[in-house]
């Protein structure tokens, strides 16, 4: 589920060339995820990342995390049953 959202994040991605020759990438609809890089592909390594921490941290704080292109991240909010 979580590799499948990130691809599908990743599909989403805007790339722009920067003045300075580097780059920086957003995706629509996932608020504050920034990525930049001095390459295309440094840039697309350091989207993943800021992705799963986005996720990480949304999910830690209770946010809902939006779907795209039918891709969720749902957790239970009920707590864990303990088994010993």
């Amino acid at each position: 589920m979580f590799t499948e959202y990130i691809r599908a994040a990743l599909r989403h991605a805007r790339y722009e060339a920067l003045e300075d020759g580097s780059y920086m990438a957003t995706v629509e609809g996932l608020r504050g995820v920034i990525a930049v890089g001095d390459t295309i592909e440094a840039c697309r390594e350091d989207l993943i990342e800021v992705i799963e921490g986005w996720v990480a941290l949304g999910l830690r704080l209770g946010h809902s995390i939006p779907p795209i292109d039918g891709h969720t991240i749902d957790v239970s909010k009920e707590p864990m049953a303990v088994v010993e």
